[in-house]
């Protein structure tokens, strides 16, 4: 006992030693936007909101340690971008220069990232979404012309929807999030004859990048380096793109824009400067704010050399037996309590989870959902494939009600629904444990990744997933002990086992009421596409529902077309009403998706759209229920009669809809409830 009262002493000593660095200076800069140098950010009046502050030591805090949320910081003085006044000449030649730092709470994971912007204003970048969005686009924005928006982005999550490379990349952005050029993060050392090296942008060490804008040539030139190191003389990355006619707005404002997801991330911004007509001003390293430490604080050298050699080995040794005590102790620290003991045979001991994912090293990550991350395992005891998702349990309905739920879906067992195997809970995590689908989620076959690895099912694959989701739907809803509403049927969320049967996965949203009772949700939850149009109205999700997004999936599958798709125009185009345009022209096969090359039975094709589009009306009453899906999809009830009046989607529902259709949500287009989980798929 007194020689660990010695060691905590010696910390307190230790830590007493610790000398504050001094504050930051801040550079006046031009009222007229032409050029500016931050050293240190005390004192200025840039621009700030949502999430956005300066610190005492003179930091720009893009995002503080909280999970979706998004900031941005702007400089408050225009830039005319324009050569004549009247601002109709090209866009003049410009160089930006800044230092920052990405400070997360996990060393080898973090989201998401941080941007440098140019744009009509800060205001424009009101509608941005959180996580994969920056807080600069949303789902519906993305990639319009109308945006005027040029954006250098530092990425730190690979997400497939934008083309990313990887989870560690520099991208140059016009209008939208899918760069049109990107690199690993790194330099060229000139110091080794310009060889390449990496660079972690979630290191927790301070960066330096150079943006390079040439009037004459359009050429846009990115450089990156450690803090202390000569600007290299090759950038990262260049390409050629004429900035006049993206920043066609004037004046434009510039700025930084970040956003974080599921992870708790801090964005710092510690110097920045601009030139325009010229190169952006140095700005002096050694007076920049210093990026905060996590962990313990330094020791104090004057104190080690004051202290006995021989007291400190002794407490260096009681220090280290208790940490690899400790740690040996908590490594494997499960929460149980007595009410638990009902769910025996579903709780999954710690340990075996943390060896069967090799430790949870990133190397076995499947994907990172709305509230946790998941990975890939295998059992060691019976080499069994597992899909382990680590989340948070914060649920206002209590720990207790939240796993009897979760358990209570675990006994649902068919073979056409992932199983979830068991759950165990440590700490502030819930672990849960699912079946492993080694072909993943249906939508990659559907549109890939972007990496033109050509991936698709052909017709009878896809009539045999149509097929299985709805017997699986139909379990669901009217077979089972309880009437389950899945509340989130879509493309993602329906895995491949290893003979590409389709099975229904994700049940983070799913409600459970008894049979002949009438469900109380008054939440709207779902991805945006898939919604029925009376969620607009009374917020209860009902099997009727459910049978509205198996409509629009079924559309999905046969077409090859996502639910929701933007014209020439900007205009938001539904899949529904498109395949309704083709019936109406009797145009009905031409709907189908064009990479099946016509190798494909015509009849089940058109029977396959007509089910999706009499699924997918406006009115509830007018949507068959799932067993009724399967008759007509097994011959045994004929169709009844698709006409124009039967399928007239009226004014109102189509105004419902589509005012239903442009919620969006801070979750990949998923919405939550309080004590749900997102994205439990594990095969993807």
């Amino acid at each position: 006992m007194a020689m660990m009262h010695m060691f905590f002493l010696l910390i307190l000593f230790l830590s007493a030693g610790v000398i504050l660095p001094l504050p930051p200076v801040v550079a006046a800069a031009d009222a007229d936007g032409e050029q500016f140098v931050y050293t240190g950010f005390t004192g200025s009046n840039l621009v700030l909101d949502g999430a956005a502050t300066i610190t005492a030591t003179g930091l720009v805090e893009l995002t503080n340690a909280t999970t979706h949320q998004k900031g941005h910081a702007f400089h408050p003085a225009p830039l005319r971008l324009r050569g004549s006044p009247d601002g109709t000449g090209t866009v003049r030649s410009f160089s930006v220069a800044f230092v920052c730092g990405i400070v997360s709470s996990y060393t080898d994971f973090s989201t998401h990232g941080l941007a440098l912007v140019i744009a009509p204003g800060v205001r424009s970048l009101s509608a941005g979404l959180t996580d994969q969005y920056f807080g600069v686009t949303n789902a519906q924005n993305d990639g319009s012309a109308a945006n005027h928006l040029f954006a250098v982005e530092l990425d730190t999550v690979q997400n497939i929807e934008f083309r990313d490379i990887n989870n560690n990349h520099v991208g140059v952005d016009i209008n939208g999030l899918t760069s049109v050029v990107s690199h690993e993060a790194g330099y060229y050392d000139d110091r080794n004859g310009g060889g390449f090296q990496n660079v972690s942008l979630i290191s927790r060490a301070a960066m330096q990048f150079w943006v390079d804008y040439d009037r004459v040539t359009t050429q846009i030139d990115v450089t990156m380096a450690p803090l202390w190191m000569a600007r290299p003389s090759k950038p990262l990355l260049s390409t050629t793109q004429n900035l006049s006619t993206v920043l066609a707005v004037e004046p434009s404002y510039i700025g930084f824009s970040s956003s974080t997801g599921p992870v708790n991330t801090r964005h710092y911004v510690l110097g920045w400067s601009l030139g325009i007509d010229g190169p952006a001003p140095a700005i002096d390293a050694a007076k920049l704010p210093k990026l905060p430490q996590l962990g313990p604080k330094p020791r104090s050298r004057v104190l080690e050399i004051t202290l006995p050699i021989a007291s400190a080995v002794v407490v260096l040794a009681v220090g280290i037996a208790l940490v690899l005590l400790v740690r040996r102790r908590l490594r494997y620290t499960e929460v149980r309590e007595d009410w638990e003991m009902e769910f025996g045979p579903h709780r999954f001991a710690y340990k075996d989870l943390f060896q069967a994912t090799k430790g949870f090293k990133d190397k076995h990550l499947l994907g990172a959902g709305g509230f946790g991350m998941v990975y890939k395992g295998v059992l060691p005891a019976s080499g069994v494939e597992i899909a382990v998702k680590k989340v948070s349990h914060g649920s206002k309905q209590g720990v207790k009600e939240f796993v009897a739920e979760i358990v209570s879906i675990g006994r649902i067992k068919h073979r056409n629904l992932v199983q979830l195997l068991g759950y165990c809970r440590r700490k502030d995590e819930l672990i849960l444990v699912y079946d492993y689908m080694p072909n993943g989620s249906l939508d990659k076959y559907l549109y890939g990744h972007g990496d033109g690895d050509g991936m698709t099912l052909d017709w009878a694959q896809r009539l045999h997933v149509i097929k299985g989701v709805a017997c699986g739907l139909h379990y669901l809803h009217e077979r089972w002990e309880k009437v389950v509403i899945h509340r989130d049927v879509k493309t993602s969320n329906v895995l491949l086992d290893k003979e590409m049967n389709g099975r229904l996965g994700d049940f983070g949203l799913a409600k459970l009421y008894e049979h002949g009772t009438n469900p109380q949700t008054t939440r709207v939850v779902g991805t945006t596409g898939y919604l029925a149009p009376e969620l607009v109205r009374t917020g209860k999700a009902t099997p009727l529902t459910d049978a509205f997004a198996f409509g629009t999936f079924m559309l999905e599958v046969a077409c090859g077309r996502r639910p929701i798709k933007q014209d020439k125009q900007g205009n938001q185009i539904l899949l529904a009403d498109w395949v309704l345009d083709h019936l109406h022209r009797e145009s009905l096969i031409e709907a189908a998706d064009p990479r099946l090359q016509h190798e494909y039975n015509s009849d089940e094709v058109c029977l396959i759209l007509k089910i999706g589009l009499l699924c997918s009306h406006p009115s509830p009453s007018a949507r068959p229920m799932m067993q009724q899906v399967l008759q007509y999809l097994d011959g045994e009830l004929p169709l009844p009669e698709m006409t124009r009046t039967t399928l007239s989607f009226n004014l109102l529902a189509l105004k419902e809809r589509k005012e239903l259709q442009s919620m969006s949500s801070p979750f990949s287009s998923t919405a939550m409830t309080v004590g749900t989980i997102s994205d439990l798929s594990g095969g993807r």
